[in-house]
Order: C-alpha cells, then structure tokens, then sequence
C-alpha cells in the first residue's frame, strides 16, 4: 500500500491518500482545493476512489468533501460531528473569509472501536474527543499507522477552545486512545509531519505518557 501525503487549503491541512495493490484508493480528510490536486493524483497513480473517511468535522477537514465525493465512494465520519458535516455554515464564526465548504453527504457513521474492512485490510475506529467532539483516528494495523486528525502533532496537540474542545477530554483522549497503540505505530496528524506514539510519549510536551 501507498501513502500519500497532500497538504492543501489556507491552513496547510493534511489529506492522505493509501491506494491499495488493487486499485482502489481511501481518501482521509477532504481541505480546501484538494478537489483540483486529488484527480492528477489518482491518474498517476492508476487508482480508482471508493471511500472518504473524515477524521472530524472542522471547516479544514471536509471543505471539499462535496466535490469529491460520487458514485461508488463511501463517506464515512463519526457523529458527534454531524451538524458541523450536514450544516457547515455553523462554523462561519471561525472560518476565514473567502473559504467555501461543499457541504459532503455520510454513509456511515462509525463509533468507536468500530472495525471494519477496506481493500482486504482492517480499519479500527477510535474516538479521540476534546479538539472536536467527533474527532477520530483510523488505525492500519497492516500498516502500524494511525491517522489523528488534529487530536495529536508532532511536539503539540490539538486547540481546544474552539467549539466543543476540552482540555481535559483532550488529553484522557490521547493517553487512552493513541498512547495505547504500540509505540512504532506512525501517527499522520491534520498538520504538520508524521510522528511516532513511542517519540510523543517521551517528548511531546504537553501530554507524557503516565
């Protein structure tokens, strides 16, 4: 399998792209103007895009999801971020001016600890709350690799005084959810460069593992 990293929007937020051996290729998070990169992407690579898996809700992470998604793709997101997915004007106060979100339709909404297949491979959903309150990560196991959304960053960790955020949820949810992943697993935040659990349980200043 391949990863793809394909930072996009004002804000520099991360999208990923695995294309599996069989030509079918999983979108994570949808920012502003991937819709005019994903398509080049795609050819080069021979893939076809059957699913959209959207780690939270936020303006960043699904302001194409609209324009991405058609027949034959499958959007999936938890709900405790469905009225920001389904009615993405209630983030005008916090969005910057000029941003336009296309407003995507969910399949399936996924709980936490949902696992579930994609291209022969599992996918296990964890909910990771306190940036957002459906804030989640997919984790490969086939490819030790987790995808955080902005629950966790390399040497930081998500805002939580936007809407919904919570210091303290934020944090039991990093120890519970992402600590307890094994420490090779790679960690793809919404921004910035990949890390490891084991490197953010022993630098990351803000959250050490207990």
């Amino acid at each position: 399998m391949r990863i793809d990293v394909l930072p996009a929007g004002p804000i520099e937020t991360n999208a990923f792209l695995i294309t599996a051996p069989s030509g079918e290729a999983l979108l994570i998070d949808a920012p502003p103007d991937l819709a005019e990169v994903l398509p080049g992407v795609l050819e080069q690579r021979g893939a076809r895009l059957t699913a959209i898996l959207v780690t939270h809700g936020h303006w960043d992470h699904i302001a194409d999801l609209g324009r991405l998604q058609g027949d034959g793709i499958t959007v999936i997101a938890h709900p405790g971020d469905r009225d920001w997915i389904e009615h993405p004007e209630v983030m005008a106060d916090f969005m910057p001016p000029g941003v336009r979100v296309a407003q995507g339709k969910v399949a399936r909404w996924v709980e936490d600890g949902e696992n579930w297949e994609w291209a022969g491979q599992t996918i296990e959903t964890r909910h990771v709350p306190g940036h957002a309150p459906g804030n989640v990560l997919y984790y490969f196991p086939v490819l030790q690799a987790a995808f955080v959304g902005d629950a966790l960053f390399s040497g930081g960790v998500g805002r939580f005084d936007l809407p919904g955020g919570d210091w303290n949820t934020l944090e039991a949810s990093i120890k519970r959810q992402i600590y307890t992943l094994p420490n090779e697993t790679a960690v793809y935040p919404g921004h910035g460069p990949v890390t490891t659990v084991g490197a953010e349980k022993k630098t990351n200043p803000f959250v050490r593992a207990d």
